[in-house]
């Protein structure tokens, strides 16, 4: 009964807090363990990820005390979802014990290196790569065929699809506005794949996709993406978007590129650097629907110029963004941090 229902949620609250916390122990635990293992093999190297919590430094610190050289990629150094209050802050000033125990680190771009800068006063070597292309993403979940037959999408109608995880910050809302003003004009069909998470409101994009019209053309496969279903999900499209208000580099745009796939990114962190405007697709300003749809709809009315753009993508892929002349930069940072 409604007595009932407050010591429910209650429950439930004091549940999920007491599994973030059993996971927190086991994370904080498994870091240590790891920290013991490399410095019993004392490896030449050691080259970390995204660092999510400021304990990790204290680990890093005594790694450091031990003689082992660290590096990292810095994918992520700051929440997308996150405003700069005062815990967040705080949260800063812990990251930054972390990020000066590292030698040399690797950033996917001018952008995404000079917000670093902005942010944190570290001593070590800077250095930029790309993001890696997914040729090997194209190989491995690659069955051939398309999805449209699944979505209802009838051959030959121009689809914009967005992939990835389902987040506050990739501009689902504006996505919607965006192909709102392209549904007016063409008979296009937008496809959102992907998990939701970091608190997203799947509730509202579906109140929003309904009050603007477009519940017969708009499929949201709220969900994991199978590795079979890559391929095919990505062929369904006629472009890849990321309408992202905030971000760095992107995997999603490297899996577009595998496939031959133009994109139509904003212009944050180093999203814009990996493409080139009008040829391997479009670059436009964040949180601008009407910009958005201008894109979308130059490749949405013209799918012989789309599927030029999109083999373009793939060319550049192979030949800008392949792993050995990435792997080779690696090897040179390390042979020159101290």
């Amino acid at each position: 009964g409604p007595a009932v229902e407050p010591a429910r949620r209650l429950l439930q609250a004091a549940l999920r807090l007491a599994r973030r916390g059993w996971r927190g122990i086991r994370f904080a635990w498994e870091w240590w363990r790891l920290g013991s293992y490399l410095m019993r093999e004392r490896p030449v190297v050691v080259q970390f990820a995204t660092i999510r919590f400021g304990f990790q430094a204290l680990m890093l610190r005594r790694l450091r005390r031990h003689g082992l050289r660290l590096a990292q990629v810095c994918h992520e150094f700051e929440p997308r979802e996150s405003r700069l209050g005062p815990l967040r802050r705080l949260d800063l000033r812990l990251a930054a014990d972390a990020y000066r125990t590292f030698e040399v680190m690797f950033f996917h771009g001018a952008a995404h290196r000079a917000r670093f800068e902005i942010l944190f006063d570290t001593p070590a070597r800077k250095v930029e790569i790309p993001h890696g292309d997914e040729s090997l993403l194209a190989r491995l979940a690659d069955e051939g065929g398309d999805l449209r037959s699944r979505y209802g999408i009838a051959a030959g109608r121009p689809v914009v699809l967005f992939f990835g995880g389902l987040r506050p910050s990739k501009g689902l809302p504006d996505l919607v506005e965006a192909f709102a003003d392209l549904r007016d004009r063409h008979d296009a069909a937008l496809v959102i794949a992907g998990n939701p998470e970091g608190g997203f409101d799947l509730g509202g994009l579906h109140l929003l996709i309904e009050a603007r019209g477009l519940t017969a053309d708009v499929t949201v496969d709220a969900g994991y993406v199978a590795m079979k279903d890559i391929g095919p999900l990505i062929r369904t499209a006629t472009a890849v978007v990321l309408p992202y208000r905030s971000g760095t580099a992107s995997g999603v745009l490297q899996a577009a590129y595998a496939f031959d796939r133009p994109v139509v990114v904003t212009d944050v962190g180093s999203l814009a650097e990996a493409v080139e405007d009008g040829a391997t697709g479009f670059v436009v300003p964040a949180e601008d629907p009407a910009a958005l749809a201008v894109a979308l709809e130059k490749l949405a009315s013209d799918p012989a110029g789309a599927a030029a753009m999109g083999t373009a993508a793939g060319r550049v892929a192979r030949e800008r963004f392949g792993w050995q002349p990435i792997a080779e930069a690696v090897l040179e940072a390390y042979r020159e941090s101290p």
